[in-house]
């Protein structure tokens, strides 16, 4: 496979900053999304260029063993650990001997360990490495995750179905054994990982299963009680307001918060807050009615 310069790729310099490198891969991974180019083999093409670049450029640890390795930076640790043994021998006056009858140089080393010739000789045989790990991010609603659903992504030109469970948090990642880059040397596929980016457009704050809000009440309500009815994240329900509730009283919906992740059936809580509303204007009547009122609390 011929070597595919990673910085080239998104077009930026190898000076760029991990800002310049994220908002490269957006902007060209919009253009050439299959999505948006259906049965365009050279946008797919591209769109799996992209991907890879990304994957080793945005982590700063592969980006460090790219920039001095190359095309072998997945290798980088044996490369290093190899050239550490090298100088060993080299400082103690020594060749290496790896039981083949005679000394192996410095590239015999790297052959026999990365698929050249054979340590002992005659054959060759091929190391073995794990493919390179894919790392994809999923925008979703929060109202989305509220319930378990089944999603297609399409990674590498390779649609991916998958049941997102609900409760998924901001954030989380989950990791999909296999559907990484093939390995080489007959190594396993590397893995894929999916990192959760949830916006939330509801009234509800979220914090884990917990859900809160802040309800209006009429100041007539919390004075004299009754009942009133109120959004949950599922629904309506009613509640019923003591007599004399104070502004900032807080109450708990038990089971009416979100669903726990990977617990069928099971919830958290809403917590609701009730802010007292003040009326603002007023009728002649109702000024005289507040000050009947007023006189009577002062006597």
């Amino acid at each position: 496979m011929a070597f595919i310069d990673y910085y080239k790729v998104l077009g930026v310099d190898k000076t760029a900053t991990d800002a310049e490198i994220k908002k490269a891969f957006r902007k060209m991974a919009r253009k050439h999304h299959p999505d948006l180019n259906p049965n365009d083999k050279e946008a797919e093409r591209k769109f799996k260029e992209l991907n890879e670049a990304n994957e080793v450029l945005s982590s700063a640890e592969n980006r460090k063993k790219y920039d001095a390795h190359g095309e072998n930076w997945q290798h980088a640790e044996q490369y290093e650990q190899s050239k550490r043994q090298q100088q060993h021998y080299q400082r103690s006056g020594q060749q290496a001997d790896f039981g083949g009858g005679g000394s192996a140089d410095y590239s015999d080393f790297f052959e026999s360990m990365f698929g050249g010739r054979s340590a002992r000789g005659g054959g060759r045989r091929t190391a073995q490495f794990k493919g390179q790990d894919f790392n994809a991010e999923l925008h979703l609603d929060l109202k989305e995750v509220y319930t378990t659903h089944k999603r297609t992504l399409t990674i590498n030109g390779k649609n991916i179905r998958l049941t997102i469970p609900a409760g998924v948090e901001n954030g989380q990642v989950i990791k999909i054994t296999g559907y990484g880059a093939a390995g080489s040397g007959g190594g396993p596929k590397g893995d894929l990982y999916i990192t959760f980016t949830l916006e939330n457009h509801t009234a509800f704050k979220r914090d884990k299963e917990n859900l809160y809000a802040s309800v209006d009440l009429e100041l007539y309500k919390a004075i004299l009680g009754g009942d009133i009815t109120i959004d949950t994240f599922d629904g309506k329900v009613k509640l019923n307001v003591p007599a004399g509730t104070q502004n900032g009283t807080k109450v708990k919906l038990k089971g009416k918060g979100f669903p726990i992740y990977k617990k069928e059936g099971q919830f958290g809580d809403l917590y609701i807050t009730y802010e007292i509303k003040i009326p603002i204007s007023l009728s002649e009547k109702e000024k005289e009615l507040f000050t009947e009122l007023s006189t009577l609390n002062a006597l």
